[in-house]
């Protein structure tokens, strides 16, 4: 999963300057065209392909023309991570900016903000040990409790009709519902919230970013005027670090976002393979043993974030046997990592308990412990919860109709129609 702070369109405005260029060029010689088509449809042969072809590190040109180097070896990914002096995270350093459409669909992600995303060094210790410390102090059974509960509200609406959409009226529902909760707003606010996020790829963006800011805002006036409450919010204005109002919004709306979208697809994906696939079949009508496995092999196998951007290069170096420059933009393949074949020769035989898996990525930059936590406690609850309601839940149409929802940087099953014995409501 991405970073607490990774907040598409998040104010201030992004700056895009450029560093400057090796004398060689931006280009490194040999760069392939990323496949998107095959991404969609075959990702893991297409890492195969590129692994055999290129090696570990492989210069890529996304829409033809942005060249990053891709990161494919499991061994090279954790490199990158856990080195964040040389392989930085301020996207000033990047010296291809110029080469950059105005609509690119990543800019939103990669263009600089002084968010916690972007800092280094000392700021962002002081930044995310704030954060850290923050989503840490969610009571596990206050969350599972809220869980349970917005997701037995959401089965309710649609448990008397016996059929459903459990990505539209489900899945994509539940991670906001309940994260705004614990950050201290009410099922209204929450509800308005996750609205306006709904609406930051549309052309209401703008409008829909401000309300959102507007209310986090009336969050912290209200948590400063009112400071023994008990919530993230609260927790972030009392922490030693000192954070300011403006870095709290920040942080908080772009927490609330880096867990929506790849939880709402974690909690699909499992869903869609517990429903399409026989080993789960035996124990999905009632039994539990099944969830923890079926999120377990859908982070390995099917990552809800299969590639971040990024990290940059802030001196020359050396990695997978490529020569990266100063300035050169990498992305971190964080699928491809975990069907690396050096490090899991028996990919094709499952994931079995091992979670050693990149789907959080790794590193001081990596999605921290305490959100890893949450984000597994509310998809855990939202899959248990709907096998005790809907026991008897069936794809209405067949599996070869599934269709993927797939971005750069997130892949999820895009709907999930079944059917089920008409419920009461709970």
């Amino acid at each position: 999963m991405p970073p607490p702070d990774a907040l598409p369109g998040a104010a201030p405005q992004p700056v895009f300057p450029s560093a400057p260029a090796p004398s060689e060029g931006v280009v490194p010689p040999g760069s392939v065209s990323l496949d998107y088509q095959r991404f969609r449809d075959e990702p893991m042969e297409l890492y195969r392909e590129l692994r055999r072809d290129h090696g570990p590190v492989v210069p890529v040109l996304l829409d033809g023309t942005i060249p990053v180097w891709t990161v494919l070896g499991y061994r090279e990914v954790v490199r990158v991570t856990t080195d964040p002096n040389l392989f930085a995270r301020d996207s000033r350093r990047w010296h291809s900016w110029h080469l950059v459409p105005p609509d690119w669909e990543l800019t939103t992600f990669v263009g600089y903000r002084p968010t916690m995303l972007f800092s280094e060094g000392a700021d962002h210790q002081r930044r995310s040990e704030a954060v850290c410390d923050g989503l840490a102090s969610v009571d596990q059974f206050e969350l599972r409790a809220q869980c349970e509960r917005v997701a037995d509200q959401l089965i309710d609406t649609f448990a008397g009709s016996g059929r459903a959409d459990l990505v539209a009226e489900y899945a994509s529902q539940i991670p906001l519902r309940v994260v705004t909760r614990l950050y201290g707003l009410d099922d209204t606010e929450s509800a308005a919230l996750q609205d306006d996020s709904l609406r930051l790829t549309g052309n209401d963006a703008p409008i829909a970013l401000q309300r959102m800011q507007t209310r986090m805002e009336a969050l912290i006036k209200r948590v400063r005027e009112n400071p023994d409450q008990t919530n993230v919010a609260a927790h972030l204005v009392s922490h030693p670090a000192g954070l300011t109002d403006d870095e709290i919004i920040n942080d908080l709306l772009g927490s609330i976002y880096a867990v929506q979208q790849p939880t709402s697809d974690l909690i699909g994906n499992a869903l869609r393979l517990m429903l399409t696939d026989e080993r789960f079949a035996i124990t999905f009508s009632g039994g539990r043993r099944s969830v923890g496995q079926a999120l377990n092999e859908v982070l390995w196998e099917d990552t809800p974030v299969p590639f971040w951007i990024g990290r940059w290069a802030a001196e020359d170096t050396m990695l997978g046997g490529r020569r990266i420059r100063k300035g050169d933009c990498l992305m971190l393949g964080l699928a491809a990592a975990n069907a690396d074949p050096d490090v899991r020769p028996d990919f094709q035989s499952g994931a079995g308990g091992n979670q050693a898996h990149m789907a959080f990525s790794h590193g001081k930059h990596g999605c921290p412990p305490a959100a890893r936590e949450i984000a597994e406690v509310i998809a855990t609850a939202a899959v248990e919860v709907l096998l005790d309601r809907l026991p008897d839940v069936t794809l209405s149409v067949p599996e070869d109709a599934l269709e993927w929802r797939v971005t750069l940087m997130m892949r999820g099953v895009s709907a999930l129609p079944v059917k089920f014995t008409p419920a009461h409501l709970h």
